[in-house]
């Protein structure tokens, strides 16, 4: 299929192009650059430089390029930022994305596939986190992308849009020939964050609160390889044939990793120290969270590749190893 991928240039976006060539799919992508790297993208990706929202040149790319589905990545998602500049992640996250579904609809195209986020859920009910647990974001990030499913669910029977929302844990890891990978401005993710101090980028890791009733104190999160994620988002196409059709997954490895278990992973594999300075919690982090993927596996015969945290790591430690300073864009 030709697939327009909007968020393309970012972090996971670039991965999944590369997954939809492998699958024998033509991905175009769409991105406006605030966080995307041209460099993720291969010179034979067709490129266009826009904002989601921007309708006109939305309706132009879908009508000249054929597109057949959209796959949307292109949100905002630090969360600490979304709390004290909620405005900027409301405009982009929900606003932009519903005019970017208004230009599908009149195109004509109807197959969409959404990258929700585990934030929806807040602080889960239980745990794993299954698909049917209530929904109650506590920041402005999830709340977002809890607005756009509840778009998709209306707009499924009302306009016939079939969709996949696939509630992400924490995104980890870089492509395994180490081409690709994570370079955030500014970067916030464990595993990265860690690596930078591994080589001396940083002077130490804040460890955010070590008194959570977890075994060793830290938080527990459910790290999942990139490409395992996009893989999923491929899978997903041939259940979309049927008009109005919905589908929501939460994607993890279903294993809870503590954050000091992530800190001994990466020195580990860089065979470096990681100095640390233990600090209070953070608001709004709660104790543990990981998925259950049953569903995914199920319906979707998903499985993952990289099942435990050293193998994420050793794919990161690839990309920043050989790419000390990210892409030569940045």
């Amino acid at each position: 299929m030709n697939v327009l991928v909007v968020g393309g240039a970012g972090y996971i976006g670039s991965h999944c192009v590369r997954q939809l060539v492998v699958a024998g799919h033509r991905p175009v992508v769409l991105d406006n650059f605030v966080y995307g790297h041209r460099g993720a993208l291969a010179p034979d990706v067709t490129v266009y430089g826009a904002n989601l929202g921007d309708e006109g040149v939305v309706k132009r790319v879908l009508r000249a390029e054929k597109i057949d589905l959209v796959m949307h990545f292109a949100a905002f998602c630090y969360v600490g930022e979304s709390v004290t500049n909620p405005l900027k992640y409301y405009l982009n996250n929900s606003a932009e994305t519903l005019h970017l579904l208004h230009a599908m609809l009149a195109a004509g195209v109807t197959k969409f596939v959404f990258s929700s986020t585990c934030a929806t859920f807040g602080v889960p009910a239980s745990l794993p986190i299954h698909e049917n647990l209530p929904q109650a974001p506590i920041n402005p990030y999830g709340q977002t992308k809890l607005d756009i499913e509840n778009a998709l669910k209306a707009l499924a029977p009302a306009a016939g849009l079939s969709f996949a929302a696939f509630r992400y844990f924490n995104a980890a890891g870089a492509a395994e020939d180490g081409s690709i990978g994570e370079d955030h401005q500014p970067e916030t993710h464990l595993i990265p964050v860690a690596i930078d101090v591994a080589v001396g980028k940083r002077p130490h890791l804040e460890l955010f609160g070590t008194d959570y009733p977890t075994p060793d104190g830290t938080c527990l999160r459910d790290y999942v390889h990139v490409d395992d994620l996009s893989r999923a988002h491929i899978a997903v196409f041939d259940r979309l044939g049927t008009p109005g059709s919905q589908h929501f997954y939460n994607l993890g490895t279903g294993t809870p990793t503590s954050n000091r278990a992530v800190i001994r992973a990466v020195e580990k594999v860089t065979g470096r120290k990681v100095n640390l300075v233990e600090s209070h919690r953070r608001p709004g982090d709660p104790p543990a969270l990981y998925a259950d993927s049953t569903k995914a596996r199920r319906e979707l015969e998903w499985n993952v590749k990289f099942p435990d945290i050293e193998s994420i790591v050793a794919t990161a430690w690839k990309w920043h190893s050989t790419h000390p300073n990210g892409y030569a864009d940045r």
